[in-house]
């Protein structure tokens, strides 16, 4: 039987250059919920993020993953977990095509040509897959980085900033693809400067405060 997917987070803490930035989080999130983290600049909501992702140390507390903290089933739980940050994280000596490609690879995943093309094509940039990436507008480069999260089999989702340099018909799309995310099980944690309505499925809302 499929585990139906669950994070939490124990008495989650975290400080930075001696400040305390946020402590006793507590927090559940199940499947086909979203999780908006929300606070004022420099309260540690990408750090926060982060730790969710195992790409920063757990200062105080636990997150689990299905009951089983994340650093006792690293490799599982990153097969699970698909992170943009607020950066786009593309090789700009690379084409679009090898960059969706060595991510989908980090995943357990090699999708065809046609299945890259076909979701560039839904992101609004066809016919881009063997252009390198650096002759790319910010904008384009942006929708390329997010085209990932429609090739990823992961069940949680974690984005930083997602919305950024995209266009209002760009935030829309990225709305429906995380609500249709959600409505197949998955689950989603983001931080955002927008307010965006992510289908009729009302946030989780986590404000930090220190």
């Amino acid at each position: 039987m499929k585990t139906v997917p669950t994070l939490s987070f124990s008495k989650l803490g975290c400080s930075r250059g001696g400040r305390q930035l946020f402590q006793n989080i507590d927090c559940v999130l199940e499947s086909g919920h979203w999780l908006y983290v929300a606070g004022a600049n420099g309260v540690g909501k990408t750090s926060l993020l982060r730790m969710v992702c195992g790409l920063a140390p757990i200062e105080s507390g636990e997150i689990f993953w299905n009951g089983t903290p994340i650093h006792a089933q690293a490799d599982a739980y990153r097969q699970d977990l698909c992170y943009l940050g607020h950066l786009n994280a593309l090789q700009e000596s690379m084409t679009v095509h090898e960059n969706l490609a060595f991510t989908a690879a980090l995943g357990g995943m090699a999708p065809d040509a046609a299945q890259t093309q076909s979701v560039l094509a839904h992101f609004g940039v066809a016919g881009r897959d063997r252009q390198l990436v650096r002759h790319l507008s910010q904008g384009q480069k942006r929708r390329v980085a997010l085209s990932r999260l429609a090739l990823s089999q992961a069940r949680l989702w974690v984005l930083d900033e997602p919305f950024v340099a995209m266009d209002e018909a760009g935030v829309r799309m990225l709305a429906d693809l995380i609500a249709a995310h959600l409505t197949q099980g998955g689950l989603a944690v983001l931080t955002s400067h927008q307010q965006v309505d992510i289908g009729a499925i009302p946030a989780q809302l986590l404000e930090l405060r220190a």
